[in-house]
């Protein structure tokens, strides 16, 4: 099964920057590819908040995910749903760990690809490493230099 795996330190609480990147409804301006984030549902008890969300991409494109939070050990696991193409499979986690200059901040994904997606792998997986790295740099950014902050 493919996978990436990328990670960077951001300059900031553990906490901070977890809470920061699963509020799904501030990803539009988090992320520079969704133009659109949606809460469908959300439920929390105790550690753990299960969250259904709706991304749209710059091109149009809308898929629904689930997400599950546990914040006591600030790891988030999730799973792209409907439509799942151009994915058999789309499995993700991510985890903030404390690193003496802030947070260490891993997203994994592994994957598979729908046998009817005609781009080949390599280019599959050279974009999304390249995305991600693009992705984990402007939210290091903008965290660091207070653009985007937690809601108290």
């Amino acid at each position: 099964m493919p996978r990436i795996e990328n990670s960077i330190v951001i300059a900031a609480d553990p906490r901070q920057v977890f809470d920061i990147t699963n509020d799904i409804e501030r990803w539009s301006e988090i992320f520079n590819e969704y133009s659109k984030a949606r809460v469908v549902s959300e439920e929390r008890d105790g550690r753990w908040t299960e969250i259904v969300f709706e991304l749209t991409n710059e091109e149009g494109a809308t898929w629904r995910s689930w997400r599950i939070l546990d914040h006591r050990e600030l790891v988030a696991v999730a799973e792209r749903r409907d439509p799942l193409f151009p994915f058999g499979f789309m499995h993700l986690r991510w985890t903030c760990t404390p690193d003496p200059a802030g947070t260490l901040m891993t997203w994994i994904q592994d994957f598979e690809l729908d046998p009817e997606f005609t781009v080949p792998l390599e280019t599959v997986l050279e974009r999304m490493n390249l995305h991600t790295r693009e992705n984990q740099a402007g939210i290091k950014q903008k965290i660091e230099s207070g653009a985007v902050t937690a809601r108290s």
